[in-house]
């Protein structure tokens, strides 16, 4: 095996003495060949396994040419838009574009079309008119089955339609890609290789397919937000690998989408198999004259040590991506790679990142899990822990400490997402001690999200009692320690159940916390959550009740800003939302109030005389406007409301001190 990256252009095939390919992989991010990369993982599988892959990345899918670089595949296509979905790669939460691609050379936007895995498929298909293309990654797996599309407000049909495609290969990947090579390889048409867990198919008639759960039709969904929260319900229940059924998704009268059960969990040898690929882990060096790859500095110091979650959050697609069993590495295979890590050029001493999806999640939550599956209709950690699970953080620990004991290495930070409410109910306060003293850099990140009870229910988060007693004992051990260091809470505002009271609630936490979130995430309805099913159809699946949706900009922007009301900025959507939800008490001068009553002239709040950037630059309603004045001759001085006009006579005023 050529320990170099994958031929990206026909003279690299020819340095390998390739006349062909067996796939051609267009990803919709820059080429890195590192494993916190999906198609790095995929294509390095199918390497060991004696397949060629070559790598068309960010093609120009307004050039068929770009599509044909490395010519005709002998077995198919593999297509996937990259790490993200592209609608969340390319817009924020209020449609606006961003301004950087973290996964292309130089953080450069434009490189790849909305919605990327359609467009390519449907690029490939106008030239390769038979030649087999299966997709992947996170936007086909996600979209896997009929999903609520919130960039363009509707329910969308299965990616595998639009495509074109012929085969998804959802979830990780590693076992249905192998099995679909060698039955591609044998000689089966792809037409026929429709038995492989963990993959998506068309079929004309349900004739071959047994043991099957029939979805309502892709109409009847469309046509009703009842009956859409209904079917959604009964493919968050089939997620699991042991308990999945085989899921069929009508589409008019000769047309069926066939999602086969979820492929088994990766055993621990096989994990370490995986990673143990040779890698170059780096982005590929075409790429340095143009800036490299912003999203790689992070991740080449990181260890992903587990996959999947069974903390099972309203708000996030791992269940249905990953799964909600834990499938760990061996310690061998850390050490080793954090070996390779340490001996890199560029290495400080510094391992960001050791952990996953949820770093302190080494283990099934139980026994049961690894012959029975997970539970349906019951959680882990919500609303209190299960009887049956089992808390033990001494594997971590133990790994930690190997890993602290390398060589070169000063530091093991853990930067991915700890369960607070997992680590405080391990009656063995070893891993919260070591946290404290090792593993945290002056401020340890965790995800509370929100305070209200009400709108914690509907995320599937347990109450703030169990929260605070995590805040209790971190302070406790690190002022025992004599250690100064803090807890920065992940805040997210308007989540379907959060009312204006609730976000005012949040807001009153954040004051008596006494500093100001950084950060602050607006809710971000993507495909495959409860949370994105409650924000389309205002019903919770699990229950069938109604719950109240936040969803115009304007609300959301207000209840951003109440989480950051320390910000000037926000003063006028602060007092607007408190003025709204009848805590008028919060405005004045007492010591619980979130900000002074500041008098109005003109129609236009002296807080804000320089102009009014909303919620962070974030608000984009039709009703307010947001403008800079850095320059003071500029007339786009005002920042206009609809509750905010502007007398013809000031604006005369102005331009005689214009004139002047």
């Amino acid at each position: 095996m050529i320990r170099d990256y994958l031929p990206i252009s026909k003279k690299d095939m020819k340095s390998r003495g390739w006349s062909e390919v067996d796939f051609v992989y267009v990803i919709g991010d820059a080429y890195v060949d590192h494993p916190s990369f999906g198609p790095a993982i995929i294509s390095r599988v199918l390497e060991s396994r004696g397949y060629k892959v070559g790598i068309i990345s960010q093609p120009d899918w307004k050039n068929e040419e770009s599509i044909q670089v490395l010519g005709k595949p002998r077995l198919g296509f593999l297509v996937s838009a990259g790490n993200m979905d592209t609608m969340v790669n390319h817009y924020t939460v209020t449609k606006k574009h961003r301004k950087q691609d973290a996964y292309t050379p130089g953080g450069v936007m434009g490189k790849r079309p909305d919605r990327a895995t359609i467009v390519y498929c449907n690029l490939i298909r106008k030239v390769y008119k038979n030649v087999p293309i299966i997709i992947g990654g996170i936007e086909a797996s996600l979209r896997r089955m009929a999903h609520y599309d919130y960039w363009s407000d509707s329910v969308k049909r299965s990616i595998l339609l639009d495509s074109q495609a012929d085969l998804i290969s959802y979830g990780m990947g590693e076992r249905s890609i192998v099995e679909i090579a060698d039955a591609l390889d044998g000689g089966i048409d792809i037409k026929d290789i429709t038995y492989i867990k963990g993959t998506v198919y068309k079929a004309k008639n349900l004739d071959s397919v047994y043991d099957y759960i029939k979805l309502p039709s892709y109409e009847e969904i469309f046509n009703d937000k009842k009956t859409f929260a209904q079917s959604f319900l009964v493919q968050y229940e089939n997620t699991d690998a042991f308990t999945g059924k085989c899921l069929i998704e009508k589409y008019k009268d000769t047309e069926y989408v066939v999602q086969n059960s979820p492929a088994m969990p990766l055993s621990e040898s096989e994990m370490d198999e995986i990673y143990a690929l040779p890698y170059m882990r780096n982005y590929h060096p075409s790429y340095e004259k143009m800036g490299g790859i912003p999203a790689v500095h992070e991740l080449r110091m990181s260890i992903t040590s587990c996959r999947g979650c069974f903390g099972a959050c309203s708000f996030c697609a791992l269940t249905f991506h990953q799964g909600r069993t834990i499938q760990s590495r061996s310690h061998e295979s850390i050490l080793k790679e954090a070996k390779i890590i340490t001996e890199q050029p560029d290495f400080k001493g510094y391992i960001h990142d050791v952990g996953g999806p949820t770093a302190n999640f080494r283990k099934p939550s139980c026994k049961k899990q690894l012959t029975k599956g997970v539970c349906k209709g019951k959680q882990c950690l919500f609303p209190t822990p299960c009887k049956n699970m089992t808390i033990d953080h001494r594997d971590y620990v133990s790994l930690l400490r190997k890993l602290r004991e390398l060589p070169k290495v000063k530091k093991v930070f853990i930067k991915s997402g700890i369960r607070f409410d997992y680590l405080i109910n391990d009656k063995d306060d070893t891993f919260i001690n070591e946290l404290c003293k090792h593993h945290v850099s002056g401020q340890l990140k965790v995800a509370p999200e929100h305070i209200s009870d009400n709108v914690l229910k509907v995320m599937g988060k347990p109450n703030v009692s169990v929260y605070n007693r995590f805040i209790k004992k971190y302070k406790e051990i690190n002022t025992r320690n004599n250690m100064k260091q803090f807890v920065v809470p992940y805040l997210m505002s308007s989540h379907p159940g959060s009312t204006l009271k609730e976000a005012i609630e949040l807001a009153e936490y954040v004051r008596d916390m006494g500093y100001m979130p950084e950060q602050v995430q607006d809710f971000y309805p993507t495909p495959a959550t409860i949370s994105t099913c409650i924000f389309y159809t205002g019903i919770d699946p699990r229950t069938m009740e109604k719950v109240y949706v936040p969803k115009t900009f304007h609300e959301k922007a207000m209840q951003r800003a109440l989480i950051q009301y320390r910000n000037p900025d926000n003063y006028d959507l602060v007092k607007e939302a408190l003025i709204k939800g009848h805590r008028q008490d919060l405005i004045g001068f007492g010591p619980k109030c979130l900000i002074k009553d500041r008098k109005i002239s003109g129609g236009v709040s002296h807080s804000n005389h320089k102009g009014m950037k909303v919620a962070g630059n974030r608000q984009n309603n039709k009703n307010v406007k947001s403008t800079k004045n850095t320059n003071p001759k500029s007339n786009n001085n005002i920042s206009a409301s609809k509750n905010t006009k502007v007398t013809k006579k000031k604006r005369t005023i102005r331009k005689v001190h214009k004139k002047k």
